[in-house]
């Protein structure tokens, strides 16, 4: 199977001959690449958790995204664990309330209890990016199969997510990367065993990194009973998308004073409650938009918005046109028929990630030693039989 037909399994695209992107020492094939606009924002719901839906017998999958620019996916987190490789452009890593310089060739890691995005600063951007489940490596039973995990645990406000170029470390975790996606999609043992140790070396090389970094377990357990406290808001929102929430009745659930309610919010999350409702009504418009045929009135009345002017005013702001230009390109396919396709995504079980051993709940139901093959070999997958 080739890598281009892999890539299908992400984006529902005619086999054709395109030009390819280059990116570094990698080239990658524009067929293989998919918006990431269109693949993620579709899949976050009201508590900002984006699920990706895993093969559960190996929860591993790395893909090529594209953005221009144009259209920002809004913060999220989610329950499994992620490392981005900048293949070309630059970009910005929003976690919380801090911007990163993310430069070409450089890394980024992120846990599961920080919200973030990406932010193109240069197109066309172009990431590879690896997710994996942590239960993965847990699932081993050793009694240090949680120290694999560590940079991802002990993230906390001063974390340094990226790793430079210059370090080499990215162009080692890339090889291995492409070796995982070689033996993707896992069918036998022997695949699951190689992705699993490809995936080992990846911690390895990264807890090395991180070795003397002095992150606490204190750190991480903070974060989740932080979002654990937001729980009842996030259903809330979810229930009552159309209904006019302010700030007061927020504050209320979440059983805070406005005022620390505002700033827990925001630290929790990265964005103020407000801009935060705002995205989260816009995604849901953008479904309403391409999969019924509801006016603009019905559509802004729908999703909580006073009147239709400030409606379109706040998702022009948030999606770079109006909403019948939305509207028009999506329905007609044009450059995004898998994002118009995709309904809201329904509200999960968050996974909750123990330090000692399995989740806490799980969204599986629902959802240069390494280099002595060139990357072009590691790059195509073998054609199968």
């Amino acid at each position: 199977m080739s890598i281009d037909s892999c890539a299908s399994r992400h984006c529902a695209e005619p086999p054709r001959t395109r030009p390819q992107l280059r990116t570094g020492h990698v080239r990658v094939p524009k067929t293989s690449c998919t918006d990431q606009f269109s693949l993620v924002e579709p899949q976050i719901n009201a508590e900002g958790v984006h699920v990706w839906p895993f093969d559960v017998s190996c929860p591993v999958d790395v893909l090529f995204l594209t953005e221009d620019g144009r259209q920002n996916v809004r913060m999220n987190r989610h329950g499994y664990f992620e490392v981005l490789y900048l293949c070309s452009g630059a970009a910005d890593c929003h976690i919380q309330d801090r911007l990163l310089p993310f430069k070409e060739g450089d890394l980024a890691i992120v846990g599961s209890t920080l919200y973030h995005r990406i932010e193109c600063q240069s197109s066309p951007l172009t990431i590879a990016a690896l997710f994996f489940e942590p239960d993965l490596i847990r699932s081993d039973g050793g009694s240090d199969s949680a120290e694999y995990l560590t940079p991802f645990l002990l993230q906390d406000s001063e974390f340094p997510h990226v790793v430079p170029a210059e370090t080499g470390i990215p162009n080692q975790v890339l090889d291995l990367m492409l070796r995982i996606r070689s033996e993707l999609p896992s069918q036998t043992t022997r695949g699951r065993l190689a992705i699993k140790t490809y995936l080992k070396m990846i911690l390895i090389l990264l807890l090395n990194r991180y070795v003397s970094y002095t992150g606490t377990v204190e750190t991480f357990q903070r974060q989740q009973r932080d979002l654990d406290r937001l729980l009842p808001l996030f259903k809330f929102l979810g229930e009552n998308c159309g209904s006019q929430i302010h700030v007061k009745e927020a504050s209320r659930i979440s059983g805070m004073c406005e005022s620390h309610f505002m700033s827990f919010f925001k630290r929790v999350t990265g964005l103020s409650f407000m801009k935060y409702l705002n995205h989260y009504r816009v995604e849901r418009a953008q479904a309403m938009l391409v999969n019924t045929d509801e006016s603009m009135a019905v559509i802004s009345q729908e999703m909580g918005f006073c009147d239709q002017s400030y409606f379109g005013t706040v998702f022009r702001k948030l999606v770079g046109m109006t909403p019948a230009a939305y509207r028009r390109r999506f329905r007609n396919g044009g450059g995004g028929s898998d994002h118009a396709r995709v309904g809201h995504a329904p509200f999960p079980v968050t996974t909750k990630v123990s330090l000692s051993g399995a989740s806490r709940g799980s969204t599986h139901a629902i959802n240069r030693q390494s280099a002595a093959l060139p990357i072009q070999q590691i790059f195509e997958r073998p054609q199968a039989s």
